[in-house]
């Protein structure tokens, strides 16, 4: 059974718990008067809400406001997040794999799932004023550029870690055969809905992958690996454009596991920038984070190996995007962003020549 008083939700937060939180996590002198929530966001994995806290006395750095994030309403999304582990692997990753890492994510106050991975409340700090991404819109070269270099603090401690590599492995009978049998029957539908809004080499491309079960998406890890988000995209950062360069924090872990390290580089700069603006920075920031990489202690990964296993990564865009695209409930605005996302992919794997990994 569900043990509900070990994983409190949003409606259990009494100002004397909060105090008890904040105290374990350094704020001793916090005592909360009062707390309010309010729901924001509109996420159908899980749900959040902003608490307002009110204090009879705290020290500056207590937080006047934290977002709560705990499991969805909906009993059909719950099951399927329980039956794929996510809200575990959340929980897992902000106790323990952030400490290890150098990637920006905002601070947790309180971190629990309960023994079934039904239930889970994670308590972090609001990024507010910084705003989240908006993958229809895109985002500037900078704020791309942030987004790449942030992954080193992700990537380099847990580069080819054969025992992280261990933990989150995602279960290698049948799962990469499974997502192309997944790809193929997606495809028809997505084809009939999208390939009017796209041109006729990007769709071919797209078609292309369902014909080719060898492509890179398909296959096994291999080496290099490290963690990866799989869903490094805008909709996924917190960004606060205000001082002279861009910064990023990253949310929403749910999906991590052990991949490739290019897939996250692709995904965030092919699907946040226009072709034309990716075309001319992406050399010079993979550059910039190639070197990042080897400053901060990776090795035998040369810029030629780089380049290759970002040509290799330039699928990683498509699964997302043709799955998801029928996979989930049909909007007005869903379709424009998945046919903005289905353009960008298709055209980067053509711009790079990724062509050649599905013939």
């Amino acid at each position: 059974p569900t043990d509900m008083n070990r994983v409190p939700q949003v409606a259990d937060i009494t100002p004397a718990w909060l105090t008890e939180q904040l105290h374990v996590a350094g704020l001793r002198g916090a005592q909360v008067a009062g707390v309010t929530s309010q729901r924001i966001g509109t996420g159908q994995a899980a749900a959040c809400a902003r608490l307002h806290i009110d204090y009879a006395s705290a020290p500056d750095d207590a937080p006047r406001t934290l977002i709560a994030k705990f499991p969805s309403e909906d009993p059909l999304s719950r099951a399927s997040c329980v039956a794929m582990g996510i809200y575990r692997r959340e929980v897992e990753f902000y106790r323990d794999v952030a400490p290890r890492l150098h990637i920006s994510l905002p601070r947790c106050y309180f971190l629990e799932v309960d023994a079934a991975g039904e239930f889970f409340l994670i308590l972090m700090e609001d990024l507010a004023p910084a705003r989240v991404g908006d993958q229809l819109a895109g985002c500037t070269v900078p704020v791309a550029r942030a987004a790449v270099l942030e992954l080193v603090g992700l990537q380099a401690p847990t580069w080819c870690d054969a025992d992280l590599g261990r933990r989150f492995m995602e279960p290698p009978d049948g799962f990469f055969s499974d997502m192309y049998g997944l790809y193929r029957r997606m495809l028809p539908a997505f084809a009939e809905r999208f390939s009017r809004h796209l041109a006729a080499d990007e769709m071919a491309i797209i078609a292309a992958l369902g014909e080719a079960p060898d492509a890179p998406l398909f296959q096994p890890v291999g080496v290099p690996f490290c963690l990866e988000h799989r869903d490094y995209r805008l909709d996924n950062f917190m960004i606060d454009e205000r001082g002279a360069a861009p910064r990023v924090w990253v949310v929403d872990w749910q999906g991590m596991r052990t991949g490739r390290p290019l897939n996250d580089v692709a995904l965030c700069l092919a699907g946040g920038l226009a072709p034309e603006e990716r075309r001319a920075a992406e050399r010079p920031i993979l550059s910039e984070y190639h070197a990042a990489l080897c400053a901060a202690g990776v090795a035998d990964f040369s810029f030629a190996q780089c380049w290759h296993e970002y040509r290799r990564a330039a699928f990683a865009g498509f699964g997302l995007t043709v799955i998801s695209a029928i996979a989930v409930q049909q909007t007005e605005r869903g379709d424009r962003m998945f046919t903005a996302m289905a353009q960008r992919y298709a055209r980067h794997a053509l711009d790079v020549d990724a062509g050649a990994f599905v013939k």
